[in-house]
């Protein structure tokens, strides 16, 4: 299904990713059989229905309002301006990076500064040829196409896809059997926006089509507080400088993750009569939640003490981790371990999953002597490839 705007972009509800460890919940929680439900982490960067209807209000409209991601700001503006010269479209463009980041807030914001209106749909509403041949033979000249979680597209629609960037022409099938006509159809010059949190499922035929790819990295606390100040503002929250920063520096790099917490916090405070978001409302609310000063929540928790206290730092293997914390081993796996590797608190060996010396001292425990530092850890923290 695809929706279309003819005033310019607005918020939709976008299908969500079906993998697994995809959150339904803002809430962390264990379950009724003392295993933790993974499903409702309040550091997890999957949105909610809720907070994609809030995110519109939060979200940026033009490029210079958009925070951090400063490379890809500036390479998309020059990009963006330069088109405007032309008078013509801009090359397709290409958003990769963790959820949660800014994608669909960028693709948005392209089709603003190009004053363009824009289509929105995802890879899995596209499962047959026919579904795209629908969508861009209705596409106006100029228009913007965002594609989300493109990644899922059915291979069928992808090469009708190839074919519609590179020439703005389809081929429409009449027909059956040995009688079957393909028709071509011109199409307008528009824009295709792709995001995805996988590009390395992405066709090498289908990367190649797009003139600019950005890359969205994890954002520094700096960042996160400029964002959170901002939306505080927007959702008429008082807080202080020191509460705001309290937030920033839990939130895994990730604003999402930071606009909840804020909503959170502001909720803590008002239960408890209070109206002001400081630093003092930050740290009993974040307690609450279970998120510590590195942003862990209890099901990264569990995984570091299984680690460490059940099998001595491991190496141990990803099924039998799983068994010890409760969860199936695809959420260990897609869920917290992510988080985990990239901070250096678990070391991916051939022969398992091993603590670092930094998971030892975030449980306050003392590491073993052969256990690896932090700093001596390859980037990401990946002994494996």
């Amino acid at each position: 299904m695809t929706s279309r705007s003819d005033e310019g972009p607005r918020d939709r509800p976008l299908p969500e990713d079906a993998g697994a460890g995809r959150s339904h919940g803002p809430v962390g929680d264990w379950g009724e059989d003392g295993s933790i439900d993974a499903t409702a982490r309040v550091v997890d960067a999957a949105p909610t229905d809720e907070e994609r209807r809030i995110e519109a209000a939060l979200r940026p409209r033009r490029l210079a309002d958009f925070p951090g991601q400063q490379r890809v700001r500036d390479q998309l503006g020059l990009v963006l301006e330069a088109a405007r010269r032309r008078q013509a479209p801009p090359d397709h463009v290409l958003l990769s990076g963790p959820p949660g980041l800014g994608k669909t807030t960028l693709a948005m914001i392209i089709a603003t500064e190009l004053e363009q209106p824009m289509r929105i749909t995802s890879g899995p509403a596209i499962q047959h040829a026919g579904d795209l041949a629908a969508v861009l033979s209705s596409l106006a000249e100029g228009e913007v196409l965002f594609l989300d979680e493109i990644h899922r597209m059915a291979r069928p629609a992808e090469e009708m896809l190839y074919l519609a960037m590179e020439d703005f022409r389809v081929d429409v099938i009449v027909g059956k059997g040995p009688g079957a006509t393909a028709i071509p159809l011109e199409l307008p010059p528009f824009t295709v926006v792709g995001a995805t949190t996988r590009s390395g499922l992405l066709p090498a035929p289908l990367r190649d089509r797009f003139g600019f790819t950005g890359h969205l990295d994890y954002y520094n606390t700096e960042d996160l507080q400029r964002i959170l100040t901002r939306s505080a503002g927007l959702l008429e929250i008082e807080a202080t400088r020191e509460g705001i920063h309290e937030i920033a520096s839990r939130s895994r790099g990730t604003p999402r993750i930071a606009n909840r917490l804020l909503r959170r916090v502001r909720d803590w405070a008002q239960v408890h009569g209070e109206h002001l978001v400081d630093q003092d409302a930050s740290l009993a609310a974040l307690e609450l939640f279970d998120v510590d000063k590195q942003g862990l929540d209890r099901l990264d928790r569990a995984v570091l003490e299984a680690l460490c206290k059940r099998f001595g730092g491991g190496p141990v293997g990803l099924s039998t981790l799983a068994v010890a914390v409760g969860e199936e081993p695809d959420t260990v796996e897609t869920v917290a371990e992510p988080y985990l590797v990239r901070e250096g608190y678990i070391v991916r060996t051939p022969r398992g999953r091993s603590a670092s010396r930094t998971a030892w001292e975030h449980l306050g425990l003392q590491p073993p002597k052969s256990t690896p530092s932090q700093d001596q850890l390859p980037l990401g923290g990946r002994l494996d490839h």
